[in-house]
Parts: structure tokens; C-alpha cells; sequence
């Protein structure tokens, strides 16, 4: 394995990776197909400054995406925000087909997705939280890689990078349609996802006293899941996100404690892992309308 490279911009990957110049200093697009990826200067572990949606099939090997492997044989959509580590054999494009897009921030100065583009969590899923598409949904996605590639052959003009964004945001959109559909559909990949998700949010109270209060990242790396795609699926299959998860598991708690112990506010709050009791009672005012103290004396 060669050491790993942090690739600045996309002028820079093309000169690893062997094409022709980028035809516009800030987004290129290329077909699998086409690329030589094996060239000699070409890092098989780097990391980028810029973003990076592909459509991939019929991948002989395996992309590392952070520590988890992921073959990609079945085809999947899969995004990459800037400064994720990737990894993969030099011979992994041999019979695959699909493409590449990559665009810089810089590029969505001044447009809509400018101030919303880290709103798509996906973009920091772990690779085996790809998006799989069905063959329709794959052809509506192909449709956008064409409309990109056809825009990114012509000579720039004013309309350019309208044409590419407004597409980009297109292709975002149906992403988001998709993934929704995928949480609900591929049971045989996440049914067991919530009540897995149940049972170490639970684990972490058996003892009485916590460490701090559950993460949405903690329990996602016990579940072996990013945070974003953790409560992206919560969110789509039970109407609430992982962190409402969390404080609903906290309250029911702190109800049975304040109902059935002498404890006070403070040592219920600090048996739940919060640092300032005022803290979980601004939580517990917030998601019941009452306050601890008022919650126990009508409890009484």
C-alpha cells in the first residue's frame, strides 16, 4: 500500500491520476470506465479538499472507507465530504462502469446549496451506508451524470455552472428520496437497527450511573454506523431523530426516579450524566412542560 495522500485540489487528482487537464478549475466529471486509475502516480490511500459523488458497479476489490470494507459489486451510490480517508486496489476498476464527480466548495459560492450542502448527511455516511438504487431509480440518477458530463465538455460560459448546480441539486434531492426509500425497503439490512439501537441505549443506564451523558456518535460506533446515517434511518422509520431517542430514554428515568426514590434533582441529574443539574432541568421543563420539583409534587 502506498502512503496516504491528501489531494488539495481537483487540478491535482488529475495530475495523479493521469487524464487530461480538468476542464473547469472546479468540478469534473468522469466515466469509471474511462479513468486509469492504476497509473503509477496514483494514490491507492488519500484524502481530499473537496467533495465527491460516485455511482460505481461491478468494483473488483474493495474501497476502505475509514475502518470498514465495502464491496461495491452491486452497485451504489456513495458521497464523500472533504478530508474522508479513502482506500482501494490499484486493479479495482477492471470491468467496472459508473461515475465520478467532483466538485470543490468554492464551486457553490453564491448559490443555494452554498449554505445548505453539509444539511445532506450522507455525505459523511460510512461507505457500506451507501445508497443502493433500483434499476429505475439508477437510470434517473445516470440521467444527471450525462446532463453534468455534457455541461463540463462545452466551452464555459455565463450559464455554466448554473446548469451544473441546478442538476447537482437535483441529484441530491432524488438522493434524499432514495436513501428514504431504502430505510423503509432493505429490512434484511436494517431491521435490526432500532431495537439494536434500544438495547445499548439501555445498557448504558444498567448500572445507575453514567459517564457523561449517550451520544448519538457513541452509540453509532456501537452499532458500527456513522451518526448521520444512525439518525437519518431513526428519524425516517420512528418520526424521531437518535438525540430524541436518547432524551426520551433519559426522562422516562428521571420520571420513575422523581416518582419513586428520595434523590434529589441534583443526584438524578448527575446519575444521568449531566455535569449541571440546571441543565436537566431545562430538558425535562422543555419535553414535559413541567419541572422536576413540580413533576414530583404531583406525582405525590
Amino acid at each position: 500500500m502506498k502512503p496516504k495522500v491528501h489531494v488539495r485540489s481537483i487540478q491535482q487528482l488529475h495530475q495523479l491520476a493521469g487524464p487530461e487537464p480538468p476542464r473547469h478549475p472546479l468540478f469534473s466529471i468522469h466515466r469509471i470506465e474511462d479513468l486509469n486509475l492504476a497509473h503509477g502516480n496514483f494514490p491507492e490511500s488519500m484524502t481530499y479538499d473537496f467533495y465527491t459523488i460516485g455511482l460505481k458497479k461491478n468494483l473488483e476489490g474493495y474501497i476502505k472507507y475509514g475502518r470498514t470494507n465495502y464491496d461495491f459489486q452491486e452497485g451504489a451510490l456513495g458521497f464523500a465530504a472533504p478530508y474522508q480517508l479513502m482506500e482501494f486496489h490499484k486493479d479495482l476498476i477492471q470491468n467496472a462502469d459508473g461515475w465520478l464527480f467532483f466538485f470543490e466548495k468554492e464551486f457553490l459560492n453564491g448559490s443555494k446549496l452554498s449554505g445548505c450542502i453539509d444539511d445532506y448527511g450522507f455525505f459523511d455516511y460510512q461507505t457500506n451506508e451507501g445508497l443502493h438504487l433500483s434499476k429505475k431509480e439508477e437510470k434517473s440518477i445516470e440521467e444527471i451524470f450525462k446532463n453534468i458530463e455534457l455541461e463540463y465538455k462545452l466551452p464555459i460560459d455565463r450559464y455554466s455552472k448554473q446548469v451544473v448546480l441546478s442538476n447537482l441539486e437535483l441529484l441530491l434531492t432524488y438522493s434524499q428520496r432514495y436513501y428514504t426509500r431504502q430505510f423503509v425497503v432493505r429490512n434484511e439490512v436494517d431491521s435490526t437497527i432500532y431495537s439494536n439501537f434500544k438495547v445499548q441505549l439501555n445498557s448504558l443506564f444498567k448500572e445507575g450511573k453514567i459517564h457523561g451523558l449517550p451520544t448519538v456518535d457513541l452509540l453509532a460506533g456501537k452499532l458500527h454506523l456513522s451518526a448521520n446515517y444512525l439518525s437519518d434511518y431513526l428519524k425516517s422509520t420512528t418520526g424521531k431523530s437518535a438525540m430524541e431517542h436518547i432524551h426520551m430514554a433519559i426522562l422516562d428515568i428521571a420520571k420513575k426516579e422523581l416518582q419513586t426514590t428520595n434523590k434529589s434533582v441534583s443526584e438524578i441529574a448527575f446519575d444521568l450524566g449531566f455535569e449541571y443539574p440546571h441543565y436537566f432541568s431545562r430538558l425535562f421543563k422543555k419535553k414535559t412542560g413541567s419541572t422536576p420539583t413540580a413533576f414530583r409534587a404531583a406525582s405525590e
